[in-house]
């Protein structure tokens, strides 16, 4: 047998079966399937060698890799060592606590106004006093509210546009549809790297806590993850009154070199910061639970207020978390709902028992009693208040009736609104009446 490699001449011959004898040019070689046998095994041994000498070399240039990492997280701030280098540097570079001056003369009926020009004047965001109103009224009564409505009507831009009214800018977080538990928002210890990682909601509630200004977080689109789940900790936390009582834990326990207003892995959820969502209703979100509807404050924008000429252009402010709540105390002191209402209210309550099987506890009483004077103060009036409030929290639950059932009493509903509070004064609840009965 003869076989031509590159010019150059071999021949092949085959003894017996056993012993090959091979001829390449004048040299002659005499193999047997043993010697074969052992090549092989020493081929395999030579790369095996070569593999684990390649796997040593890759893991001690990673351990020196890892090494270096930890070292640059643990970097020295204010002389420790820390494995949340961005909060650590924050105490470095603050005091303990920082006032925040208020304008003089402020009440929130001048705080409405002199927003809505800011934000008309200055960003060119136009919305209606009655909206304005709605706004800093539900930020007296929870420090959750939701933003809902059509695409484009100013959700996130209003609530962008306050913190930047108060010269404290808003952080927008988008929320991502992955979000599952409290590590989503506030970050996660790397094992890797040596250090935390600290997301803009953790840094943003350890700087609220140095301060008493007011704080506002925007969870953009906050229904495209379940937010029970990933929020669930924070509306249980905002439910205690003592703000002590409000612990987070970001770490499962404490380490040296910990920022000096954090105890064992944990920080206080400070009182000045708010959250607000905004919300779509498509078929890329979930729909919002009760338990976070109920705990929240919501406001409905699903149109955009007409341009308008500011007389009196007016600039950024400054007002303390303390002295908004001041304003808001002393508004539920000098107006309390009405007799009146609080009938109209019983009344409608009564019906929606009877008729739907529907009512409503003492957390959403307790929201109304907060928000209408709130609203009042804000400028607006009692009847407008509670036709916001009611079209919102209570007539909202009829979402969850059988809809047929609801489109064929929807008339009975309305007329009962117009007995109990006054023809046309509930203008909101029937357009929502009406929503409900057309989409049923």
């Amino acid at each position: 047998m003869e076989f031509q490699l590159s010019g150059t001449h071999m021949q092949l011959i085959k003894i017996k079966g056993e012993i090959n004898m091979y001829t390449l040019g004048s040299v002659t070689f005499f193999t047997s399937n043993a010697a074969i046998a052992v090549y092989i095994v020493i081929l395999a041994l030579l790369i095996a060698v070569i593999a684990f000498t390649t796997f040593l070399d890759i893991r001690k240039k990673n351990q020196f890799r890892k090494q270096n990492n930890l070292e640059n997280a643990e970097k020295e701030v204010n002389g420790k060592k820390t494995r949340f280098p961005e909060l650590s540097e924050f105490d470095k570079n603050h005091k303990d606590f920082e006032k925040e001056p208020t304008k003089e003369g402020l009440t929130l009926s001048s705080l409405c106004e002199e927003f809505r020009n800011y934000a008309a004047n200055d960003l060119h965001l136009y919305y209606s006093i009655a909206d304005i109103r709605k706004f800093i009224a539900s930020l007296s009564v929870s420090k959750i509210m939701i933003l809902q409505g059509m695409s484009g009507t100013g959700k996130t831009s209003i609530a962008v546009a306050f913190g930047k009214f108060i010269n404290n800018a808003s952080a927008v977080v988008p929320v991502q549809p992955m979000w599952k538990e409290r590590s989503d928002l506030l970050g996660y210890y790397n094992e890797f790297t040596g250090k935390f990682n600290e997301t803009m909601i953790l840094e943003k509630l350890y700087e609220a806590s140095f301060s008493n200004k007011m704080f506002i977080i925007i969870l953009d689109e906050l229904n495209i993850a379940r937010v029970e789940y990933y929020f669930s900790e924070f509306l249980s936390l905002l439910e205690l009154p003592a703000t002590s009582e409000r612990q987070l834990i970001v770490a499962a326990a404490g380490a040296h070199g910990d920022p000096r207003k954090m105890s064992h892995g944990k920080i206080n959820l400070p009182d000045n910061v708010w959250f607000l969502g905004t919300a779509n209703n498509d078929d890329s979100t979930f729909a919002i639970s009760d338990k976070v509807y109920d705990r929240a404050m919501i406001m409905n924008l699903n149109s955009r207020a007409e341009p308008f000429k500011v007389s009196v252009p007016t600039g950024t402010i400054q007002i303390s978390f303390d002295r908004f709540t001041e304003l808001v105390d002393e508004a539920r002191k000098s107006i309390q709902i009405s007799d009146k209402a609080r009938q109209q209210i019983k009344e409608l309550d009564a019906f929606l028992v009877h008729k739907f099987h529907v009512t409503f506890g003492n957390r959403i009483m307790m929201q109304i009693d907060k928000y209408v004077p709130a609203f009042v103060a804000c400028g607006g009036k009692e009847a407008e208040a509670l036709d916001d409030i009611i079209s919102k929290k209570i007539l909202r639950k009829l979402e969850s009736q059988n809809p047929v059932y609801v489109r064929n009493n929807a008339e009975e509903l309305i007329a009962k609104l117009d007995e109990v509070f006054g023809q046309d004064v509930m203008a909101n609840s029937i357009d929502y009446i009406h929503q409900l009965a057309n989409n049923g």
